[in-house]
């Protein structure tokens, strides 16, 4: 079995794979990378009750990968780039060998692949830590759950401005509810859940217009969307809404959330 491992700053993906499988997907939280990683392997090989010697190779990615040494716990450690998991994963769980991944982290990478060749196209600090970031300062919550909680019964005309609101209607080929500009339209009325909704809105907003941007200039269809942010449900509604906007569609594949963990033991798969 080979293990991938997406070592992030606080949180650490681990999955296995065996003969093309991919094996229970978990994620642990720890401060430091190797505690992190150490503690998800543990955790792996408890729940499925196996050993050691059942691992032949971990492959580990991520910015704490780099923390990781030559083994763990006496298993050779091997480094993949993180861009190329990325876009290995996209491919292998989407099933297409050409589209634009865009990996939602805590910032936002954009990978192309064509074929073999995988490509870092570019990316954004606009991501799950900028939710984060604006929902501790202006709403003091620190917990993405409750943040999700809370949008889902919020309202976006108290905090954003639109199309109709400037225009009184639809301009040219944009619907009047368009956003025109990100918390354009702050009103004394708006409730946290309103500013929740609208914060999510901006973060997926941006992530679906440069994934789209990055696809025109890369003359490729298909846009797949993997991380974590990937299963939010108000965050999907929102990329749903651009899509059709500019007449295309996201892919979410099975499995978006440990993609980069997943396009890991994939790689070394096929080294």
């Amino acid at each position: 079995m080979i293990i991938g491992i997406d070592i992030g700053g606080t949180t650490t993906d681990i999955v296995g794979l065996k003969n093309g499988e991919i094996i229970h997907p978990l994620t642990v939280k720890a401060d430091d990378p190797i505690t992190s990683a150490a503690g998800a392997l543990g955790k792996f090989l408890e729940t499925l009750n196996i050993s050691l010697e059942e691992i032949k190779i971990i492959s580990a990615t991520g910015v704490g990968s780099s923390k990781v040494k030559d083994n763990l716990f006496g298993i050779p450690v091997k480094i993949v780039d993180e861009f190329d998991a990325i876009g290995t994963a996209g491919s292998f769980l989407s099933g297409l060998n050409k589209a634009v991944v865009v990996s939602m982290g805590t910032g936002t990478a954009l990978v192309t692949v064509d074929g073999p060749d995988i490509v870092h196209w570019g990316g954004s600090g606009v991501g799950g830590g900028t939710l984060i970031g604006l929902a501790g300062k202006m709403l003091n919550i620190k917990s993405l759950d409750t943040l999700v909680d809370k949008a889902m019964r919020g309202n976006l005309e108290n905090v954003d401005l639109t199309v109709g609101d400037i225009a009184g209607g639809a301009l040219d080929n944009l619907p009047a509810s368009i956003t025109a500009s990100n918390f354009g339209k702050m009103s004394d009325q708006a409730m946290d859940e309103d500013i929740a909704l609208a914060i999510i809105n901006l973060v997926a907003q941006t992530i679906g217009v440069l994934g789209i941007a990055a696809a025109r200039a890369s003359n490729i269809q298909d846009i797949i969307l993997t991380g974590k942010l990937a299963g939010i449900a108000p965050l999907k509604s929102v990329l749903e809404r651009v899509a059709d906007l500019y007449n295309t569609k996201f892919i979410i594949p099975e499995n978006a959330g440990f993609a980069t963990a997943i396009g890991a033991a994939i790689y070394i798969d096929r080294s």
